[in-house]
């Protein structure tokens, strides 16, 4: 058996897309998956399955998410070495970042050509910062004094809907409660 973590889009998000976590286990289940359990109510599924192929069981949750549903739910597959690598990961090496700087991982569907690693790095400003490495975009970010944070609508601009955000606390969350091979 091999250990995934699903991060599922915009699911509990509003709009309708109200989702409980019991429906999406049942949804899981009926894949023939093992060991389901939810992390935090946003989407964040972990399971085990007899495959390796990641595209293949993202393949497969989509398809199922949407008859289940009614709409499309862009799923990003990880194995629990992997997503442990990208806790361990070390961004934004040499910057000085404070604890006003929140960070963030945003997935995605496949790595990045050379223009969008460009474009994805130009969204940078005083108050974000964009990391490309592999599969993901380390993001950190600085709340404004009376505004906003960042919106991710100039990603999906660039990105289209391949990606989804999570923070990276509950990454580290996940890793640490559900992966076997913790390096920190």
């Amino acid at each position: 058996m091999f250990r995934f973590i699903a991060f599922l889009r915009a699911i509990n998000v509003g709009g309708g897309r109200t989702v409980k976590m019991q429906s999406l286990r049942q949804v899981f289940e009926s894949l023939v998956f093992f060991k389901i359990a939810t992390f935090i109510a946003s989407g964040n599924v972990v399971f085990e399955t007899t495959t390796k192929k990641t595209k293949t069981l993202e393949r497969k949750i989509e398809r199922a998410l949407k008859e289940a549903l009614g709409y499309e739910v862009r799923t990003f597959v990880r194995g629990e070495t992997e997503l442990t690598k990208i806790v361990n990961y070390r961004s934004f090496s040499g910057s000085k970042f404070d604890d006003t700087w929140q960070s963030n991982i945003i997935f995605l569907a496949d790595n990045l050509n050379q223009k969008l690693k460009q474009d994805a790095n130009t969204l940078g400003t005083n108050t974000d910062a964009f990391e490309v490495h592999g599969r993901e975009i380390y993001w950190r970010r600085r709340r404004k004094k009376n505004r906003a944070l960042f919106s991710t609508v100039p990603l999906e601009k660039i990105l289209g809907p391949a990606f989804t955000v999570r923070g990276a606390h509950t990454i580290e969350q996940i890793v640490s409660k559900y992966c076997s091979s913790k390096i920190w």
